[in-house]
């Protein structure tokens, strides 16, 4: 059995190998192939939670609508594809996001320990590759 990050490294290998399939290698982009590739991969997962939205009756109006939780899971899956494409684009690795997450995860703590009553981007600062 694989540790988690293991596996967070293996999503990483296997996103790279289907990436490179479809002729996507973003360690050869240009700046400005990054910057469209960011754009790309944002709009795909605008796309895959609207299609998540979509597998939750959200239409109030609707009676008919009905909760499809196995196609909730597989376009929660779709969204990870992007979200790791869109690392690798960024140049992060599967340890730099692992790292980053510990840190914006005791941002958020701190956070609510301090009532968060007002935005403070400040805190973000130390959150850094």
């Amino acid at each position: 059995m694989h540790a988690a990050s293991d596996k967070l490294e293996d999503i990483f290998r296997m996103q790279k190998a289907l990436n490179a399939r479809i002729g996507v290698h973003p360690e050869r982009m240009t700046e400005d192939e990054r910057i469209a590739w960011t754009l790309n991969y944002c709009r795909a997962l605008s796309q895959e939670l609207a299609e998540l939205t979509d597998s939750v009756p959200w239409k109030w109006w609707a009676k008919y609508q009905q909760f499809d939780e196995q196609n909730a899971r597989v376009e929660v899956v779709d969204m990870i594809h992007f979200v790791v494409s869109l690392a690798q684009v960024l140049g992060l690795s599967a340890d730099d996001i692992y790292n980053l997450y510990r840190k914006k995860n005791a941002v958020n703590f701190q956070r609510q320990d301090d009532g968060y009553e007002q935005k403070n981007e400040s805190d973000n600062l130390d959150v850094t590759v």
